[in-house]
């Protein structure tokens, strides 16, 4: 009865570190944590974006990995592009902005 409680107790906890080491991140992905923070970080973008009357915030897509956001879609002008790209590295938990706007 002792070893069966045993094996059941040691692959328990096999499987808890499996499970655990499942949600880690990566180079190229992330953890459950990092996913959720740079959607937080995205959706902070967008309201700042939406929040600047001179920027046509609707068509600007925005995608945060691991605090690196990419700004991407149409502007009207570069200083518009300029301007949302200023926008976008004043939001807290931003860490660089990629600029992938296209002037239409």
């Amino acid at each position: 009865m002792k070893i069966a409680k045993a094996l059941t107790a040691l692959f328990g906890a096999v499987i808890m570190t499996l499970a655990v080491a499942g949600c880690s991140p990566t180079a190229k992905t992330e953890g459950t944590g990092g996913y959720i923070d740079d959607s937080v970080v995205t959706t902070k973008v967008k309201a700042a974006l939406l929040g600047q009357k001179s920027i046509h915030s609707t068509q600007i897509t925005v995608t945060t990995f691991k605090g690196q956001v990419q700004l991407s879609g149409f502007v009207r002008s570069q200083e518009e592009a300029k301007e949302a790209t200023e926008v976008a590295k004043k939001v807290v938990g931003v860490r660089s902005v990629d600029n992938s706007l296209l002037i239409k």
